[in-house]
């Protein structure tokens, strides 16, 4: 079982996350942290880690439907220039 940290919570519901989470977890002072609720309590992940796993979902989910990384960025170039267009009669250069 990991090791019990307790942090009193202040008036504003700010909490200290104990140094020596906060040095295995590489956070810093103004780094961004994730609040995510869990059947168990609340998960503090830094928000890196939360950013790479929500692009591995979205990697796995474009792989399940046979669309590569190119594919989707080609299709962004399109719908970006088909916007251009639509909105503002600025047509897009092709390559």
């Amino acid at each position: 079982m990991p090791a019990l940290n307790l942090s009193v919570v202040q008036e504003k519901g700010q909490v200290t996350i104990p140094a020596e989470i906060r040095r295995k977890l590489g956070v810093k002072k103004g780094d961004l942290v994730a609040f995510i609720e869990t059947e168990c309590g609340v998960l503090i992940s830094p928000r890196e880690v939360v950013t790479m796993e929500a692009l591995d979902r979205i990697g796995k989910a474009l792989k399940e439907r046979g669309i590569s990384l190119e594919e989707l960025i080609e299709s962004g170039r399109e719908i970006r220039g088909q916007l251009l267009e639509e909105k503002y009669g600025i047509r897009a250069e092709q390559e």
